[in-house]
């Protein structure tokens, strides 16, 4: 994976419609997006169409990308899972699918990308270690919602408490994560 400096550079080069930057940026990226796309839309074929989706929103929204606002990876994470639920909503699908549930899986190892280079290896200990700083309960909405797909209405039912209740942890928890990784990293 390529370092955060060449890939802001790469949106900048993408927003200013350079479509030669924005083949560079999907070969980069592309592995690590379509992993996430593929947790949330379990249909090879589907989570190929959502990716090229992606990158058609990116190339629509790399001009209002602010390098202030946060790193390029997550902000294009954030992309392709919206996209991919969206995907799922409008085919009528009722709830995202899901593997099996188990437990002594490490949630973490979900997250892992055999390209990854020894930074996002150090990264990943890094939200390993934040991640269990947070109160159980509220990990697992983080990781559901952001690993799985979950939305908060399928976290609400499954944590058996109120829709609100559940947009407040995950606020708060994200808020932890973020000041711990700035600690951590």
């Amino acid at each position: 994976m390529a370092d955060d400096d060449k890939l802001r550079g790469l949106l900048a080069e993408v927003g200013r419609g350079d479509a030669a930057a924005l083949a560079r940026f999907y070969d980069l990226t592309s592995p690590k997006l379509f992993g996430v796309i593929l947790r949330i839309q379990r249909d090879r074929g589907l989570a190929e169409d959502v990716l090229q989706d992606a990158y058609l929103r990116v190339w629509q929204a790399a001009g209002s990308y602010d390098p202030a606002a946060g790193r390029p990876l997550p902000w294009l994470c954030a992309i392709a899972r919206n996209r991919a639920i969206d995907s799922l909503r409008r085919r009528g699908a009722t709830e995202v699918q899901r593997p099996a549930e188990d437990d002594s899986e490490d949630w973490v190892a979900r997250l892992m990308d055999p390209h990854d280079d020894a930074t996002a290896f150090m990264d990943r200990d890094a939200l390993s270690t934040c991640l269990n700083r947070l109160e159980p309960m509220h990990r697992d909405c983080v990781v559901l919602a952001y690993c799985e797909g979950y939305s908060r209405e399928e976290l609400a039912q499954r944590f058996d408490r109120p829709v609100n209740t559940i947009k407040t942890w995950l606020h708060r928890a994200l808020a932890a994560l973020k000041s711990c990784l700035e600690t951590v990293s």
